[in-house]
């Protein structure tokens, strides 16, 4: 069995390395980015499987779909639980949020061994994973939820939300009107749900309205807090591993 690992940091794919190798797994190589990667495709045989990082050095790892077609399975590693993960989650083999754990890349791997998928399916997840990637406006978003008060439903326009938060197991929509509603949702049902444009995950637990923020402070350990208008009852702050991403939509939206 040939496997390689497409991670253009140098640390962490030698920790997924050794993390295989704990398992009995051998990498046959490792690649750092697009162009490595093109060109190693275009000298040597597809491996079985590939442990593929979605943003490279050099660009995002699709491109190297687009120029060869490749028949090789993929698990996905990536630092972003965004709404495009679910995509992948559903036509690759599967995903793994860094920093990985070592139980879910057995699992990962033991979803391989049951299903390789052929040549034809490959090339249609790329095909998919570059429609989310390139073109997420496109898409349609919630537009309003509903949550139980007493023998009533009630629904709430995304406009008048400020936050989305996960609490004692819970999911909350805090509102404008300094009101919390309880969601059947969880924050990962909203991976898929929000428009990327007005909502940002910046942690496990909250998600925040860019049009509800109004201060970002520097906070301990190159971290963010940031300060919502009416929202004030749990600290609100972007993890680190999320801060250049949220600068990065800040920037953009």
């Amino acid at each position: 069995m040939r496997i390689i690992i497409i991670e253009d940091e140098k640390p962490a794919a030698r920790l997924l390395q050794r993390k295989l190798e704990n398992m009995a797994i051998k990498v046959e190589c490792m690649l750092h980015s697009v162009e490595a990667s093109l060109r190693w495709f275009k000298e040597n045989p597809h491996p079985d499987l590939i442990f593929l990082d979605i943003q490279l050095s050099d660009g995002l790892s699709f491109e190297i779909f687009e120029e060869i077609e490749i028949t090789s399975a993929v698990i996905f590693t990536t630092a972003y639980d965004d709404y495009a993960l679910k995509a992948f989650k559903l036509n690759s083999i599967d995903y793994l949020l860094k920093p990985i754990d070592d139980q879910e890349l057995q699992v990962a791997f033991e979803k391989f061994k049951m299903r390789i998928p052929s040549k034809e399916q490959v090339v249609l997840d790329f095909n998919q994973i570059k429609q989310f990637l390139v073109n997420p406006l496109e898409r349609s978003y919630r537009k309003r939820f509903t949550t139980r008060i007493g023998q009533h439903l009630k629904m709430i326009s995304v406009e008048e939300i400020e936050c989305f938060y996960s609490e004692n197991k819970g999911t909350y929509a805090f509102t404008l009107e300094g009101r919390n509603y309880l969601l059947e949702n969880t924050l990962e049902d909203l991976d898929q749900e929000l428009a990327p444009e007005v909502f940002f995950r910046i942690s496990r637990k909250f998600y925040v309205n860019i049009n509800a923020i109004k201060d970002i402070v520097s906070y301990t350990n190159s971290r963010l807090e940031i300060k919502l208008h009416t929202y004030n009852e749990l600290p609100i702050i972007v993890s680190r591993e999320r801060v250049k991403a949220f600068r990065d939509w800040l920037n953009t939206h």
